[in-house]
């Protein structure tokens, strides 16, 4: 099973990324789309982030508030990690049984934005994908996308592994200053790197 690692810190494109490899047929396991899957109304674990945080954190339908939570955990590093440790185990489990179902693809990708953050996964892949963007981008496009104020990007990018030692940690190296059309050349020339790579290793 070939995995590569997505990650990225915040607006720095990971999502466009993803998108891009996912067009050109490579199965996409993003912990991201698996934690709002189990955050959603009804779901076993929204009772224990009730008993932890209280149901204010909860929208009417029992979803997870999620401005409001974001407000709280990157307010309080304490919340974050009470959040983490209640999340985290159940997506790990969850985007195993997703890698063990795409095993047959020639490679995969896992897209997790605090992979340096959590030593769950780094067991598992083959290559580490860091997608990167001057800090201005990354706060104008946080901020233009999700209508957070710089103050909170600025919060959530200080709670992240700083660019300095992701950089220095990933095998491959996406710069992503420029247009969509940029990014998804350099998607396309690491797509085939990969596919060779998986050749190579069978």
């Amino acid at each position: 099973m070939y995995v590569v690692a997505l990650t990225g810190g915040i607006g720095a494109g990971k999502s466009e990324a993803a998108k891009i490899f996912a067009s050109l047929g490579v199965p996409i396991v993003d912990v991201d789309v698996i934690s709002r899957r189990l955050t959603g109304p009804g779901q076993p674990i929204m009772e224990k982030i009730a008993d932890a945080f209280g149901r204010d954190f909860l929208t009417e339908d029992g979803a997870l508030n999620r401005p409001a939570m974001r407000e709280r955990i990157f307010a309080n590093d304490d919340d974050r990690k009470k959040l983490e440790a209640i999340l985290h185990p159940v997506i790990h489990s969850h985007a195993l049984r997703e890698l063990d179902q795409n095993r047959e693809a020639p490679y995969q990708i896992l897209a997790i934005p605090l992979f340096f953050e959590t030593n769950r996964y780094s067991g598992l892949v083959k290559r580490i994908l860091l997608v990167d963007c001057d800090e201005s981008l990354q706060i104008s496009r946080t901020m233009n996308r999700n209508g957070m104020t710089e103050h909170t990007v600025r919060a959530i990018i200080a709670a992240q592994a700083s660019r300095s030692y992701r950089r220095a940690l990933a095998n491959d190296i996406i710069e992503n200053n420029g247009s969509i059309d940029a990014l998804a050349e350099k998607v396309k020339e690491l797509h085939e790197k990969y596919m060779q790579a998986c050749l190579l290793s069978d």
